[in-house]
C-alpha cells in the first residue's frame, strides 16, 4: 500500500461523470466549490444531448467531451487517465446528480492513509439510505463475497463515491471496463486481486436532486445479475502485482 501525504499537500482531482444532468449538475458543482474550493474538478460529459456541458462550464468546471454516450465506465476511465496524465495524488469519483455530499470527501481522504482505494458506504452506520427487494438481497450477497476475498468488511460495493491514490489510479486506468454493467464489481475485484488495499468508510448520501435516473428497476436488476457474472469472470483473470 502506498502511503499518502498529509491532506494539505495532496493534489486531489474530483472526477464527475455526467449524462443528461443539466437539471442537477450546476448545483452539484456549486456545492462542491463552496465546501471544497481547494480541490480540482473535471466533468466528463458522456455524450449528453441536453445542456449538461454548457451548465457545467458556466458553473466553473473544466469539461471533457466524449463523442457519444459510452457509459459511465468509459467516462470514469477517461477521468482516471486524465488524473494520471496530470499526475494527481488522488482521484475522487463523485456523482453529478447531488447524491454524494462534499462534506464526506475528507472521510474518503482519511481512508487513503491506510488504503489505495476507499469506497464510501451508505450502509455502514452513517446513513438512513435504504434499498429493498431483490436489489437489497443482491447487494448483500455481493458484499459478503467481497468481504470473503478481501478480508475487509464491505456493505456497499456498488457505491460510486470513492477515492484512489496513485496506485489505485493506475489500477483503474488499466482495469476500469469501458461499459456500465459490472464496471464497479470488475474493477474492484481486480484491484483486490492485484494487491491494492481496498476499504470502505461510512458516509451519508441522499436521493438524486433532480433529473431522471439513467437506470430504472429493470436495468438495475440486470446490472446486479451481471455483477455476479463480472465477479466470477474477474476471479478467473490473471493476477497482476503492483508495488506501492
Amino acid at each position: 500500500m502506498q502511503k499518502s501525504a498529509p491532506h494539505g499537500e495532496l493534489r486531489v482531482l474530483v472526477i464527475m461523470p455526467a449524462w443528461n444532468e443539466e437539471e442537477t449538475i450546476g448545483q452539484t458543482i456549486a456545492e462542491l466549490q463552496v465546501k471544497r474550493p481547494d480541490l480540482d474538478l473535471i466533468v466528463v460529459n458522456d455524450g449528453s444531448i441536453d445542456q449538461t456541458s454548457q451548465v457545467a462550464q458556466a458553473a466553473g468546471a473544466k469539461v471533457i467531451e466524449l463523442p457519444y454516450n459510452m457509459g459511465v465506465g468509459a467516462a470514469m476511465r477517461t477521468g482516471y487517465k486524465y488524473a494520471r496524465y496530470k499526475n494527481y495524488d488522488v482521484a475522487l469519483q463523485m456523482d453529478s446528480d447531488g447524491q454524494h455530499l462534499p462534506e464526506y470527501i475528507e472521510t474518503l481522504l482519511d481512508g487513503l492513509q491506510r488504503a489505495d482505494i476507499v469506497i464510501g458506504s451508505r450502509f455502514a452506520g452513517k446513513s438512513d439510505y435504504e434499498v429493498s427487494g431483490p436489489r437489497k438481497w443482491a447487494m448483500s450477497l455481493l458484499s459478503v463475497m467481497f468481504t470473503q476475498i478481501s478480508g475487509e468488511k464491505f456493505t456497499d460495493v456498488t457505491s460510486g463515491f470513492k477515492a484512489a491514490n496513485h496506485r489505485g489510479i493506475q489500477q483503474y486506468c488499466d482495469f476500469y471496463p469501458a461499459e456500465y454493467l459490472g464496471d464497479t464489481i470488475d474493477a474492484t475485484v481486480m484491484a483486490i486481486r492485484s494487491g491494492c488495499k481496498v476499504v470502505q468508510v461510512p458516509v451519508q448520501m441522499r436521493e438524486r436532486q433532480g433529473g431522471t435516473p439513467s437506470s430504472g428497476p429493470i436495468k438495475s436488476a440486470i446490472y446486479l445479475v451481471r455483477s455476479f457474472f463480472a465477479f466470477a469472470i474477474s476471479m478467473t483473470r490473471q493476477k497482476t502485482s503492483r508495488e506501492g
